[in-house]
Order: C-alpha cells, then structure tokens, then sequence
C-alpha cells in the first residue's frame, strides 16, 4: 500500500518501507537502558524496515522469544502489536467469549486467531480457500468460513452470534459484521482492503447495544507503543516461549526480491508473512 502511494509514513518517519525488524543491536543512545549491544531483539518501526540497518526508538524493542529464530520473529512485532491493542485492549475480548475474525490467514488474522485461541476465546474465521480454511482451523478456529461459498453472517448468526469482530475489510462487511454480534458486542475496524465508506442501519447498533471502535498504529507515539510492548513482554511473550502461539511465516526471500515479495502478496498467494532476509 505505501508502494502504492496509499499508506504514506508519519511526519519524520523514513521513506523507506517495512515495519517490523528483528536482528543484534550494534548501537545504543547514551540514554538507553533496557536495550544492550549484542542483543537479539524484534522491533516495530515506522519505516525503514527495508535495509540492513534500522534506527528503533527503544520503547518498541523487545527481546526475540525464546525458541523462535531471529527470522521468524522478524514477523512478530506489527501484527502481534496491532493484534494485542485492538482485540485484547480496544475491544476486552475475555476468556469465554467468542470472536470472528476476517482475513483468517492473513498475518494479522493468523495471529487473531492463535492468541484469542491462547486466551480462551471461541473463534469464527473467514477466509477464501479450502486450502486457507484448513490453515484457519489448525491455527485453532472452531469454525472456518469459505467466504466465496458460504455468508459469513449467516453462519455465524446460526452459531448464535460473536462477542467480537475483528475486521480488516471494511465496505461492504460493516452491516454484516454487525449482524453477527451478540448482545453489547464489539466490533473493532483495523483495515480497510474492501474500502473506507459503506451504509448503515444504526438501528442494530441501539438493540444490541453495540460499540464499533477501531485504531491505527503506525503513527503513535513511542510511548504509547512502548506500553504495548510492555503489555506484550507480560502476558504474550510467554506464549511465544512455550510455542502456544508462533508467527506464520509462509516464505523467506532476500531483501532484493522484495518486488517479487509484492507480487505475491498482491496475488493474494499468500498464507501468514513474508520475511525479507539481509544475509547477515
């Protein structure tokens, strides 16, 4: 999308793509204290992910988990981040509860998954393959909806309906998803691949007494990452350890295909991440 032109970086933020990192720190400012030389770390960033050298302000650092390859937990940091605020902290999805989650095994919605599975959520994905649905299942979703085959919404509804919506669609999915919602359900809104305009009957939203939230992430500021991060280090990073949870790599390539890293991407060939790789 930013290649594209439609996602530009925040003010002050390098040009240069890629959001999330992880290799050995070779530098630290005079200030820093949590972060060392020599240490293995993952890293969200604002940009500039695309190289073999990255400035990180220190907030955003966390150490590789035990037991992932400093490759794998390249993949970690965006979506683990954007998946832990909205649908834990945004949209207080509690154990019991069930969630329906878009884009199954996209890397945002493989990491949904896994971790709402982790902290004993019910868990409904879309996703638009036989192939995609049984990827959705072995991550841990109760029910895989082909959303080329079947509604979504009347599945779920038959099922009795979801706590919360975790949605990277938008458009056309907004009234769906809300018929979806049980009682004082949540619909947390993190995208927008099928657009950012759609009608509404807001009647739904009064019955069910409903909260539609959504956020972005790439432009807060290093403090409110940092408590993300803090979050993460307490209640995730011991899933990781224990391999309850793992970042879907679908492919590593070298950082010079990263056009080609695109084109896969835009073919939708894609299930989980991409890892580019420097060769270091």
């Amino acid at each position: 999308m930013q290649r594209q032109g439609k996602y530009p970086p925040p003010p002050g933020a390098s040009d240069i793509p890629g959001l999330e990192i992880a290799g050995t720190v070779v530098l630290t400012g005079a200030q820093v204290t949590n972060v060392r030389v020599g240490d293995r770390v993952c890293a969200l960033v604002a940009g500039g992910g695309y190289a073999e050298y990255c400035v990180v302000p220190h907030q955003q650092c966390l150490p590789v988990p035990d037991g992932v390859a400093d490759v794998d937990a390249a993949a970690i940091p965006e979506t683990f981040f954007t998946v832990w605020t909205n649908l834990f902290e945004r949209a207080g999805l509690r154990a019991g509860e069930s969630v329906l989650v878009h884009g199954g095994t996209s890397g945002i919605g493989s990491t949904a998954i896994q971790l709402a599975k982790a902290f004993g959520a019910t868990v409904y994905a879309t996703a638009g393959s036989e192939e995609k649905c049984e990827v959705c299942r072995r991550l841990g979703a109760t029910r895989a909806i082909n959303y080329r085959e079947e509604d979504f919404a009347a599945v779920v509804q038959g099922a009795g309906g979801v706590d919360v919506v975790l949605d990277i669609i938008g458009g056309e999915y907004l009234q769906r998803n809300l018929e979806c919602l049980k009682l004082n359900g949540r619909l947390v809104q993190i995208g927008l691949i099928g657009g950012a305009r759609a009608s509404l009957n807001l009647s739904a939203i009064l019955q069910k007494r409903l909260t539609i939230t959504g956020s972005t992430l790439r432009a807060r500021t290093p403090e409110e990452k940092g408590a993300i991060a803090v979050a993460l280090r307490q209640h995730v990073w011991p899933r990781l350890a224990a391999g309850d949870v793992r970042p879907l790599v679908n492919r590593r390539l070298p950082l010079a295909e990263a056009a080609e890293a695109h084109r896969l991407l835009e073919a939708g060939l894609v299930i989980g991440k991409l890892v580019l790789t420097t060769g270091v």
